[in-house]
């Protein structure tokens, strides 16, 4: 059997000795979770619960008593449901998420926390209680401690989200052998490097996150090409959209039938006036009301949504089309990142030779056909979508703890969005571009601006625009204690080192004195809603714009710098008893330096070039007057 491998630096050096436990693969997901392993006979295992169920609810119910894992018919506000849509998120993008269903707070240090009847959690030890529940699962299956796994995330996830993933492995008593994104733990799954070379296409909406992934298999390697999605997009979007919807077509059919007892009721009813309104259980028990519905509308053209509420009933008819309806936005929101993941992967839709699909969103009618439409062909479902990513983690998980054949196949991710620092005038410098293929290192010389210059602020970016300002901000670190030389004298090599599970970190030395400062980046929250979705669309529309501005940028700095170095050396030369500049000199540098300033405030990029290059030409003489000086100085005395 043909196995898929990443190449693991800090695994490869171990002996297998050391793996003393067998090492399992976890798709820690937004509605459900599940586990699994590859027995010794090569066969996968999806471990399942005392009922034969293989998902695991992801909810986590606070009771005073207790912790319960996976509870389902819970709908108050200490059973925590789709937290995986909190990790590595603000405060402000928690309450946007669960602000309707929630009490939400936050900790000492500022971060988000749930309210439970047992305290406040973090979405860390929420997710951790998740991980622990699998990993019991697959103890008791198994017979043995389980201390290592393969947990799968969003190919999306940011470098916060990736972190707040391992933290909560970590708390649950789990080592990490790697982070493995969605879309390419499908590939494993399905088995792509035993199928003909070609490209592929890994559609996956689960109950959160949506994530495409575009990869060739050639030669014995599987390399992904380029990756796309949205963090904040997926089933719990559907459904809220859903039970809106069911809310909004109850109100209206209470309102014709008894209009004066509503109007009545209109101030002390909790359940009908509008989802603002509606109590935080209340409307939990609305989503899953509208989860269901969603389900049945898979199957079937008609279902009947009934929902009991402390104070009135909900009742609502609904049929495929209404649903379709609601989410044909939502699903060509999905289409766009196909659109975009093709566009960096530099293929045509006929150059996909299958579309993998993923996720339980997967199953309505409504994407399949638009998928089938987009590309003119079916796609492919022959493993069941809810448990292909964590069979994928599985195979994984099984080459990393040393079972390795001579016919392992080369699994080659990629970073998802650029990464670079801030140069002067608030400009990005990208050091690792987007879609450049993980683990990856790279250097770049970078050098100071000021004389005299002792330290060095050093801003990491993520993002695909040319300004800081249209970018996020990862961390900011200082290299101090550099030498005090004229400008661009010292030299700062910058490193960026990304590794197999996408984590990032930075390091920046003086390349003659070894002086040297490093930040593994560990932002505080990760990228908006808006951010994950719009970045790469702002990028394509503003390109023109960044490049124009970039230009002006490069220039304004170039020209400041030109104009504060002869500004000093004319100052320097004022000192000397015998001049170098002649007043008609001093007065045409003067009134060229003039003309630089207007044409910089005007921001007229025409003029600043034909400014700058007359400067230069007025000043050479000056400079090398002076340049001839310092060597006549410096020889003075000396025998060569």
């Amino acid at each position: 059997m043909s196995l898929l491998q990443i190449q693991e630096p800090q695994a490869m050096q171990k002996p297998q000795s050391q793996l003393v436990s067998p090492a399992i693969g976890i798709d820690l997901g937004t509605t459900h979770s599940l586990a699994a392993c590859i027995q010794e006979d090569g066969k996968p295992l999806v471990f399942t619960d005392t009922q034969g169920r293989a998902l695991l609810p992801s909810v986590v119910c606070y009771r005073e008593d207790a912790v319960h894992t996976g509870i389902v018919n819970e709908t108050d506000a200490s059973s925590i449901r789709s937290v995986k849509r909190a990790l590595g998120k603000s405060q402000d993008e928690v309450a946007k998420i669960f602000g309707r269903t929630h009490q939400l707070a936050v900790d000492v240090s500022g971060n988000p926390v749930f309210v439970t009847k047992r305290g406040k959690v973090s979405a860390v030890e929420i997710s951790a209680e998740i991980l622990s529940a699998l990993k019991r699962r697959a103890e008791t299956q198994l017979q043995q401690s389980i201390t290592q796994a393969v947990v799968t995330v969003p190919a999306y996830f940011d470098d916060a989200q990736r972190q707040a993933t391992k933290d909560a492995a970590g708390l649950a008593g789990i080592k990490v052998l790697r982070l493995l994104n969605e879309p390419t733990a499908a590939a494993v799954a399905y088995g792509l490097d035993q199928w003909q070379e070609g490209n592929f296409l890994v559609y996956d909406l689960g109950g959160g996150t949506f994530d495409v992934s575009v990869l060739r298999h050639e030669r014995g390697v599987l390399k992904v090409l380029a990756t796309g999605g949205n963090s904040c997009l997926g089933g719990d979007d559907i459904d809220q959209l859903l039970a809106d919807y069911i809310l909004q077509q109850s109100q209206s059919q209470f309102q014709a039938q008894d209009k004066k007892s509503y109007d009545k009721k209109t101030h002390d009813t909790t359940t009908i006036a509008n989802e603002g309104t509606l109590a935080k259980g209340a409307y939990q028990q609305l989503l899953l009301a509208a989860r269901q519905a969603k389900e049945e509308l898979s199957e079937r053209q008609q279902t009947e949504v009934i929902v009991a509420l402390p104070a009135q009933h909900l009742r609502c008819l609904l049929d495929r089309q209404q649903l379709e309806n609601l989410i044909t936005e939502l699903v060509q929101q999905t289409l766009w990142h196909v659109q975009q993941a093709m566009h960096d992967a530099q293929l045509s839709n006929k150059q996909i030779n299958a579309i993998v699909l993923v996720g339980g969103s997967t199953r309505i009618p409504l994407i399949r056909n638009m998928l089938t439409d987009f590309f003119g062909k079916q796609p492919v479902t022959g493993i069941d979508p809810d448990q292909v990513v964590a069979l994928g983690a599985a195979r994984q998980a099984h080459i990393l703890s040393g079972h390795r054949t001579a016919d392992d196949l080369l699994l080659l991710d990629v970073v998802p969005l650029s990464l670079g620092i801030e140069t002067m005038g608030g400009l990005v410098e990208k050091i690792i571009p987007r879609n450049t293929t993980i683990p990856v290192a790279r250097k770049q010389v970078f050098t100071t601006y000021q004389d005299g210059q002792t330290g060095m602020q050093i801003h990491v970016v993520q993002g695909e625009r040319e300004l800081v300002k249209d970018n996020r901000s990862l961390a900011h670190f200082e290299l101090k204690g550099l030498p005090p030389r004229p400008a661009g004298s010292c030299k700062i090599e910058i490193c960026f080192q990304v590794d197999a599970d996408g984590l990032l970190s930075v390091r920046a030395q003086e390349q003659d004195t070894g002086i040297s400062a490093e930040v593994t980046v560990k932002p505080s929250y990760g990228l908006t809603e808006a951010d994950i979705t719009a970045m790469l669309q702002k990028s394509v529309i503003h390109a023109n714009e960044d490049i124009a501005q970039r230009q002006f940028i490069e220039l304004k700095v170039d020209a400041e710098q030109l104009m504060d170095m002869l500004q000093n050396l004319i100052r320097e030369d004022q000192k000397n008893p015998d001049y170098l500049l002649s007043d008609q000199e001093f007065s045409a540098i003067n009134e060229g330096m003039g003309k630089l300033k207007e044409a910089v405030i005007d921001q007229d990029i025409a003029a600043m070039r034909q400014a700058k290059d007359d400067l230069n030409k007025l000043s050479t003489p000056f400079a090398m007057r002076r340049m001839d000086a310092q060597i006549k100085k410096a020889l003075t005395g000396k025998q060569i």
